[in-house]
């Protein structure tokens, strides 16, 4: 193995070779699948106890940060990020404020690997330290935690704080008051509040409602299966679940293992809840009952909307619900129907359908209802809806994305959070009586003068079927269209997730560094509504790679960049649309990065996280070919040029098990004759790029980008040849 690295070292043009050297343990088993035969020449590292796949995982990733450690400026994304924290001093997150003005937040000092939690009394109140992650479980030895959630009660007498480590999403949940700073014994297991819904405190302040997973082994494939949704009275064992809304508690709802049946966020002055059956599906079955019924022991959930009635955002006013409705709609519209008579296909339309704008969000206050529309995923706008008027309200700046923060029902208080490509978050509070936007940022307002001639372009290109692909452009105003810029092609395109602008560092220095950053957003998310998103699901996902081919086209015709200045980025599902674009255009693309990916979507049902509501199921002889179709892995085809590749796993992820990467690299390892080196490297502290020290992130981020700009050609990236063994 020291003769290996010392080859690869030596020499990067025989880094192929001395891959091929050690190549990936096969043992090839065969599936038939309605009389296909498909054969999976590396089955055999999805066994994860092998001590030969582990070797080989290893031994990959020893010689990926060998030959990183040779790139002269393989830190200098992580060092500038930390610099840039350094620069703004502390980073504040996850902001919580109560009905009666109490703060609660993260915080993060430039000279700390995570943040704590911290209150105060209104905005201009004493700051308090309430609680420090590195004391969780101080006395047990290789524990790392960061809180990850957090939620004060009604009055912001408790808050439950969720800790998580090494990149692991199922958490574990205390409970601390906040006056005497007493964190109670009990410790929540088995919660994931992040994504499953949160943690809903009862209108009491005596105990609140979860999403409950009944197994804690993450590889396990039960693990994601039969969730409940659960009460929590303080005080008590945790142990001793009171079952709300599950398969178990409620066999009259049919609910399914696959889905999770949660309860959808609520105010203490409502009078019911409203259960859904949370899926990938864009629109889901919900059910309503009494909270005074549901908190008593009954069980009498009646069914409320239907996947038929296309809504989503449901939320209770009154004796009213309000909802997005797409159903005889293109796009959506703002509509409101009786909680005692709901009519979601008829229902009351406060906002008609608004031509090339999506209603994205609304916020319901004493003054009226705020929402907020954008444009292809990329251009934000904010409106008023009261007394039957409806009003634009002009944003302090132009923004590409806006969040809005309220107390809730019976409160004036609206905030505003801006952002954009090349405009850091800043966050106001709106006064409607002044028409006025006061800055009301916690975190200190930065400036960043390097970054001071970066512009901002957002255009569509034209794909093969005619449908127009937004893509956001991001450059020095400098640059010249002489097809020589390093260009990043960010994409994703699954799920109906649209990549909203935020200010991304990383890109920024990326062009920094001379290149030029294209977001493309491609059919598969959901920035022109529902249509778009189904346009790139299951049979039609080859929308999704082909309009990411399309886009690169663009760049390149127009003479943005050439074929060899373009390296490809995609993440998680955006594995699929990266995979796919450079196994069918190999020669489109000089680099390649996937980011924990979804590499073999075959293969997805054996997996815990399992998705064939999104991208289909091999019981279905439809859907298998359209999971064929969107496998990368069974792609790679042997004696091609293939792009150089640097991919990515973790090995505590729990949505995209760690073999789909490696299967992939295996692969692309034994096929490719391009020369270009395959580079495998697995997060052993990590999981899904997520719930780890700020550090540790930026630093896998470097690595990729690293890669990239040394393969792209620049010229400070080019590794130092070592002669040393």
């Amino acid at each position: 193995m020291k003769y290996s690295i010392f080859i690869i070292i030596c020499s990067f043009s025989t880094s192929l070779s001395a891959q091929k050297n050690n190549p990936a343990p096969s043992k090839p088993s065969t599936d038939d699948y309605f009389g296909t035969k498909i054969v999976d020449a590396y089955r055999n590292l999805e066994n994860l106890e092998d001590p030969q796949t582990l070797n080989w995982m290893k031994t990959q990733t020893a010689y990926t940060n060998a030959a990183l450690d040779l790139i002269p400026k393989r830190n200098y994304f992580s060092a500038k990020m930390l610099e840039f924290d350094q620069r703004q001093g502390y980073s504040i997150s996850n902001l919580e404020i109560t009905d009666n003005g109490k703060y609660f937040y993260l915080k993060k000092n430039s000279n700390e690997k995570v943040a704590k939690l911290y209150y105060r009394k209104g905005i201009s109140g004493k700051e308090e330290l309430l609680y420090d992650p590195s004391q969780y479980k101080k006395s047990e030895k290789n524990h790392e935690f960061v809180i990850n959630y957090l939620n004060p009660s009604w009055d912001g007498s408790k808050v439950a704080i969720s800790l998580a480590e090494k990149g692991q999403e199922l958490a574990e949940a205390i409970i601390m008051d906040v006056d005497k700073k007493y964190i109670h014994p009990e410790i929540i297991t088995q919660i994931e509040p992040v994504s499953a819904g949160g943690i809903k405190w009862l209108d009491d302040n005596s105990g609140f409602i979860y999403l409950h997973y009944p197994t804690t082994d993450s590889k396990s494939l039960d693990f994601y299966k039969n969730t409940r949704t659960v009460l929590y009275k303080i005080g008590t064992d945790p142990k001793n679940i009171t079952d709300l809304f599950s398969a178990k508690n409620n066999p009259d709802l049919n609910i399914t293992e696959d889905i999770f049946p949660m309860i959808l966020d609520f105010d203490k002055d409502d009078r019911y809840y409203i259960g859904m059956l949370v899926d990938y599906n864009t629109y889901r079955k919900t059910y309503i009952i009494s909270k005074k019924d549901l908190l008593s022991g009954k069980k009498n959930w009646k069914p409320f909307s239907d996947p038929g009635d296309k809504t989503k955002s449901l939320e209770e006013s009154n004796s009213d619900v309000f909802f997005l409705s797409s159903y005889n709609s293109s796009l959506n519209s703002l509509c409101k129907t009786s909680i005692s008579d709901p009519r979601f296909k008829n229902p009351e339309v406060l906002i008609p359908e608004k031509k090339d704008e999506i209603i994205k969000s609304y916020r319901i206050t004493k003054d009226g209802i705020y929402y907020t529309t954008t444009k292809n995923g990329v251009e934000a706008k904010l409106h008023l809806l009261k007394n039957g008027k409806d009003t634009e309200i002009q944003l302090p700046y132009s923004s590409g994305s806006v969040v809005l923060q309220s107390k809730g029902k019976g409160f004036s208080d609206i905030w505003v959070i801006c952002s954009g490509w090349a405009n850091d978050n800043q966050r106001f509070k709106y006064d409607l009586k002044t028409n006025i936007f006061k800055p009301e940022d916690l975190t200190p307002v930065t400036e960043y003068p390097e970054f001071k001639d970066i512009i901002v372009k957002e255009i569509t290109v034209k794909s093969r079927d005619g449908e127009e692909i937004p893509v956001s452009l991001i450059y020095n105003k400098n640059i010249k269209k002489d097809g020589k810029n390093l260009t990043m092609i960010d994409s994703y395109g699954s799920y109906g997730y649209s990549i909203n602008p935020f200010f991304a560092k990383k890109y920024l220095l990326w062009i920094s560094q001379g290149g030029m950053v294209a977001v493309a957003h491609v059919r598969g998310g959901s920035e022109k509504g529902e249509k778009w998103r189904l346009a790139g699901y299951k049979e039609t996902k080859p929308n999704t790679w082909r309009d990411l081919i399309d886009c690169t086209e663009f760049l390149i015709n127009e003479k943005y960049t050439s074929k060899d200045k373009v390296a490809l980025w995609g993440a998680s599902a955006g594995g699929i649309t990266v995979g796919r674009a450079m196994t069918e255009r190999p020669d489109l693309f000089k680099v390649v990065v996937a980011e924990v990916g979804v590499m073999n979507p075959l293969r997805d049902e054996t997996t815990p996280n399992a998705q064939p509501k999104e991208f289909g199921t091999v019981k279905d002889p439809k859907e298998f070919k359209a999971l064929l179709e969107m496998d990368s892995y069974h792609h790679v085809e042997k004696g091609v040029k293939y792009p150089a590749t640097f991919i990515t796993g973790g090995i505590n992820d729990q949505r995209v098990t760690v073999w789909e990467p490696v299967k992939f690299a295996a692969a692309l390892t034994a096929a490719s004759t391009s020369g270009l080196p395959v580079m495998l490297k697995i997060d052993y502290e990590g999981g899904h790029a997520g719930n780890v020290p700020a550090a540790h992130r930026y630093a896998n981020i470097g690595d990729m980008f690293a890669f990239a700009l040394w393969q792209l050609g620049h010229p400070d990236y080019q590794p130092k040849q070592n002669t040393k063994k």
